[in-house]
């Protein structure tokens, strides 16, 4: 979530298992060029949950669910997809 009036872009994460690799929109896995491929595809980024999203070792998911100035816990929105058309 943001304050910002109007957002230029997300960050999201996505749960790999049960990915069949081969249907994977290859811009999903193009982290070159501070993710460009993503962004002009997306509108925003988006990163495997259980990737590490800093040298400690902190996995997107959790990463995402502080806010990045405070590290304060902060709430995210989960969306299961499986069941849509």
């Amino acid at each position: 979530m943001t304050a910002k009036q109007q957002p230029d872009d997300f960050d999201a994460c996505w749960e790999a298992s049960n990915v069949d690799p081969l249907l994977l929109d290859p811009a999903l896995m193009d982290f070159s060029d501070s993710r460009r491929a993503q962004k002009l595809r997306f509108g925003g980024e988006l990163f495997p949950a259980d990737v590490s999203a800093d040298p400690q070792g902190i996995r997107f998911l959790d990463h995402f669910q502080r806010d990045k100035h405070t590290r304060e816990p902060k709430g995210i929105v989960a969306i299961d997809l499986r069941d849509l058309p």
